[in-house]
């Protein structure tokens, strides 16, 4: 679970119920595998969300 562009993994935190316990949780990066165009060759990479769409927005606009 882990972009491979840039390099966004899980954090940890709490979850803090009404009395105040706190519970060890985590958040995970909404990762998905994707093909991209990078330096000319077609490549399979793992990428977060925000990577995708900004590389979407780099090929629309060139």
């Amino acid at each position: 679970m882990k972009c491979e562009l840039c390099n966004k993994s899980a954090q940890f935190g709490h979850n803090v119920s009404h009395s105040k316990r706190h519970t060890n949780r985590r958040w995970l990066p909404n990762i998905h595998p994707t093909t991209i165009v990078k330096d000319g060759k077609t490549v399979r990479l793992n990428l977060c969300t925000r990577c995708l769409r900004t590389q979407h927005k780099l090929a629309r606009k060139a």
